[in-house]
Parts: structure tokens; sequence; C-alpha cells
């Protein structure tokens, strides 16, 4: 792997092939958790001699370990184009040689002064992240931390802007919430970084909701006059037969990814309803959403969706599972959310080609 990235980069040391190879077992590790990365979601990155290694747009850490997943960028080219108030994927409008171009958050890594960042969607983090005393909530469970909150920023040079904000009234902190987000850490090499995020992780654990079980036969009859799918287990169905969850989820977006992979609000067929009636009523929904809500039943999914829809899809419940019904919800606003629907994200988070997700009845 490390003779890979050598391609068109000046000599690597033995020393910094080490550091290079750490990460990349270091991104495959948090990328094989679901609860820390979903799909594209999360980088990481390391300086090292004036250049910065960082995961390329659109891959997954989880691949670390068989595909070349980082690419070199040099520190000062990314100030350069913060000095000129434009974001570093501007200057790489094509990709490298290997078909790479760095991730949309390669600012925000370059700004923080950490030789090692790493950046991931965090479940348990943004079940605080998005309500709206997530401050005042985190402050207990890290207390004794070097951590900073930070508002809700769009990714690319506007995070990394906040980020700098941030630092420059809590300086030395390791550990930045993202509002509506995720989290940053910062070290000194892997293994510090890696034990800031399990710390964290175990400080900020929650315990997801149960949720009723979902009522199979109901949605069978309704996917089968949709030609649409059921999913196997229980865990995407709390999104429908959970009140809570299904409450927070049809009250808006609450981060980025949701609104890039499912659209800016979520279908919901009210129940009860005839099958004789489902394709009227579905029409409504066509092109707009993966899934559909089936309230108080469960979801059904397109039988097109991408492996990336359904871990991001997966992430969602995990997170509005954790959310309590008294919280205080802080949902992305029109200005924001607009300006995520409008943006191109979709080449940056790398939504793999279409491929039929293994789904299938329980009573099959």
């Amino acid at each position: 792997m490390i003779e890979e990235l050598k391609h068109g980069v000046r000599r690597i040391s033995t020393r910094n092939e080490d550091e290079i190879s750490s990460l990349l077992q270091l991104s495959a590790r948090l990328g094989a958790e679901p609860l820390l990365v979903q799909a594209s979601t999360g980088n990481a990155s390391i300086k090292l001699d004036g250049l910065l290694w960082i995961k390329a747009s659109g891959q997954w850490l989880a691949d670390a370990r068989e595909r070349n997943i980082l690419m070199p960028v040099e520190l000062g080219r990314v100030h350069q184009c913060m000095d000129r108030d434009q974001d570093i994927g501007t200057d790489f409008a094509c990709p490298n040689r290997d078909g790479l171009r760095p991730s949309i958050e390669t600012s925000m890594h370059a700004v923080l002064p950490h030789r090692v960042v790493i950046h991931v969607h965090s479940i348990n983090t943004i079940a605080f992240a998005v309500q709206q005393d997530g401050p005042s909530l985190l402050a207990c469970r890290l207390a004794g931390m070097r951590w900073a909150w930070v508002p809700y920023a769009e990714s690319g040079l506007p995070l990394a802007r906040e980020i700098q904000r941030v630092m420059d009234f809590s300086s030395g902190s390791d550990i930045f919430i993202l509002a509506n987000h995720g989290i940053v850490i910062g070290a000194e090499d892997c293994e510090k970084a890696e034990e800031l995020l399990r710390e964290v992780e175990r400080r900020l654990a929650v315990t997801p909701r149960r949720a009723p079980d979902p009522e199979f036969n109901t949605l069978e009859s309704i996917s089968s006059a949709l030609h649409w799918c059921v999913p196997a287990g229980t865990t995407l169905h709390a999104l429908g037969s959970d009140t809570i969850s299904r409450s927070i989820v049809m009250g808006g977006v609450l981060y980025p990814c949701q609104a890039i992979f499912f659209g800016p609000c979520t279908p919901v067929l009210r129940y009860p309803v005839r099958v004789a009636d489902v394709r009227t009523r579905f029409a409504d929904f066509a092109g707009a959403s993966s899934f559909v809500i089936v309230e108080g039943c469960g979801i059904i999914v397109n039988g097109d969706m991408t492996r990336a829809e359904s871990a991001m899809l997966t992430g969602l419940a995990q997170i509005v599972q954790r959310i309590g019904d008294l919280a205080q919800v802080r949902y992305l606003e029109g200005t924001e959310l607009m300006r995520v629907l409008t943006a191109n994200t979709g080449d940056y988070r790398g939504v793999p080609q279409k491929t039929v997700p293994s789904f299938s009845s329980p009573h099959s």
C-alpha cells in the first residue's frame, strides 16, 4: 500500500512510511465501525514534512487496507487557497494520476495544529450535536477533557474558518464537537488520537431506545404492491414503528448527509392505508427518497438502494433512537439546507454505483 502512495511524491522516509501505515491501519479500524463511520463519511490525515496526507474524496475509510485512499497535498498550497478565500477543491478540479481528489474537509485538517486529525460521524456524538442544548449536555460528560463546541458551518472552507474562530477562543482543544455534523480529534500521533476518540465514545455512549416490533405482514403487502423491499431485522424499522423516532425524522433534516442521501423531507404513508390505494398515494413520493416510512409499521426501501444509502439510513435510525422524547432538536435551517442541497457534494461523498442491497423478508 505504501508503494502505491509513493507515485509522484518525493521520497518518503522510513519513519514517515511507518506513520502513514499507522494512519491507514487506524482508518481501516474506524471505518469498520458503523457507530463511527457510515459509507464514505469521515476522514483522516497526518502532516509530514510539509505535506498533508489525507483521505481522498469519496473513498471509504474501511478500505484503507485494500486500496489507496490517501493522497498528499502541500500544506502551503492549502493555506494559499484559504488566503484567496478559495476552497482547495477548486485547485483539484481534475483528479491526480490515481484518480483521487482531496477530501472536502482538507482545509479543516490543515488549519488544525495537530499532526494527526481524525473526523468521524459518531452516532453517539451526533445524537448530542443535533440538540439545542448540546453544549451544556456535553459539558458534564466531557468534563476534564480539552474540548470545544463548533457551531454549525457548511463543510469545506466555511467549517475550516469556524474552527479557526473557535480555536482563537479555546486554544489547546484536542476535541471538537461539530454541531449537526460529528466529531474531530487532533493528536500528536495515531495512537493518542484513537485513545481520545475511544474515551469520548465511552463518555457519550447512549443506549438506544427500544422500538416496537415492525408490522412485517403489512409492510410486505405494501412493498409488494410497489415492487419495493422490506428490510430484514428491526433496526431500520424503528424509523416508522417508534413514535419518537418517527416524529424526530419527520421534523426536519438533522445533518447534511441526511439531506444529501435522502432529500429535504421524509416521505410517510399514513396508516391505516388500503393496499389498493397504495399506488395512488405513493405517486407523491416517487423519486423523492430511497425509503418511505409506513406510519406505526416500519419502513420500505427501493430495491435500487445503494450500499452507501443503506449504511446512511442505518446511521440515521441509530441516531434518532438515542435522542430523548423531551429533547429540543436543532434542525438545519432553510438557508443551511438549501446550501447543502445545491452544493456539489455528491462527488465528495463518493456515492457508489447502484447495487441491490441484501434486503429480504424475515418470513421468506
